[in-house]
């Protein structure tokens, strides 16, 4: 810093920030280490959103026997786990935790793998487990194949940040919550201009949040025991494309209307027709965030009558209009 006279920083936190700190030098610190440096301005993550995100996304593939994998004692990583067991209980079910003695967690991770393995080959299976973020992630997708666990079969696996180097070059390519990292960086820039700028900003929060999950061939599956039910996703998911209609998913089974929506809220504990809008509105999302294709463009794409036609659907989902969802979360 002495050599380089920075007139801002942004910074990831450590430790011991006061030498950094104690140059007077406009600083915006990323909370890793320490979550309550609450006299700076800090870049945070929307840990909870993510916890809960990763929970709705194995909840809604039909599975019933969960994991949480992090790592020892980061805040970041225990605030995620708190989150998506929060959500699993609400849904009458359990979560396992792994778990590590402080000296474990100092092991290497040639060592520490066959802990995790061990640790995957006792869990009930089907076992639709979330990782902290995508590192932890392509280790219990390694641990797996030490255990000689399939992917997703047995065990699927989420991530958190859709990092493309990791997920795509991890086999199977791993499903990952997509965070708005671009939009943060923007924001963050912003207010450190202010703060060069001579302006005092004390206790600001700049919150990266969760966009959707981009689903991969790590749990790309549906872990239904009813054939019917499945079925009746899976023509869902692959026509969520098309504006369909809950008569059109009742004919790609061979139960009644009133037998397949009774089987249908058993298990996923909504109905046909809230399964269709969901799995339409999350099509909109990733088009919006991850495409420049105008509004309109993506209402004719999925069968929508017209802009005011997605948009109320839209709303009634998100609570907010597309429009309002692209500029906070679409392309910068």
């Amino acid at each position: 810093m002495k050599e380089f006279d920075p007139h801002g920083i942004i910074s990831r936190d450590s430790e011991d920030i006061s030498e950094v700190a104690a140059k007077g030098v406009a600083t915006i610190f990323f909370l890793a280490v320490n979550p309550d440096l609450s006299e700076f301005p800090c870049i945070i993550t929307d840990d909870d959103a993510m916890g809960q995100m990763g929970a709705e996304h194995l909840i809604n593939r039909g599975f019933t026997h969960f994991a949480f994998c992090g790592f020892y004692n980061i805040p970041w990583s225990v605030a995620r786990s708190r989150a998506f067991s929060k959500r699993i209980a609400h849904a009458g079910l359990q979560t396992y935790i792994y778990k590590i003695s402080k000296s474990q967690s100092k092991l290497s991770w040639a060592k520490e793998r066959l802990f995790l393995a061990d640790w995957l080959k006792e869990l009930p299976k089907p076992l639709g487990l979330m990782a902290c973020n995508d590192d932890r992630a392509e280790q219990v997708a390694e641990a797996c194949k030490i255990a000689g666990l399939h992917i997703p079969e047995q065990v699927a696996i989420l991530g958190v940040d859709n990092d493309d180097l990791v997920c795509n070059l991890t086999n199977p390519q791993l499903s990952s919550i997509a965070v708005d990292w671009e939009g943060t960086g923007y924001e963050a820039a912003e207010l450190l201009d202010k703060m060069m700028a001579g302006e005092k900003i004390i206790n600001q929060k700049i919150i990266a949040r969760p966009t959707h999950v981009v689903t991969r061939q790590s749990t790309n599956i549906l872990a239904i025991e009813d054939p019917e039910v499945a079925k009746a996703v899976r023509f869902i998911r692959e026509h969520t494309r098309q504006n369909i209609q809950v008569n059109d998913v009742v004919a790609a089974t061979s139960l009644s209307r009133r037998v397949l929506e009774k089987r249908f809220r058993k298990i996923l504990g909504r109905s046909l027709q809230n399964e269709i809008r969901r799995l339409r509105v999350d099509q909109v999302v990733h088009m919006l965030v991850e495409t420049n294709l105008p509004i309109a463009g993506i209402a004719s794409d999925l069968g929508y009558p017209g802009v005011d036609h997605i948009a109320r659907y839209f709303r009634r989902e998100k609570a907010m209009s597309p429009l309002a969802y692209r500029r906070l979360f679409g392309k910068k």
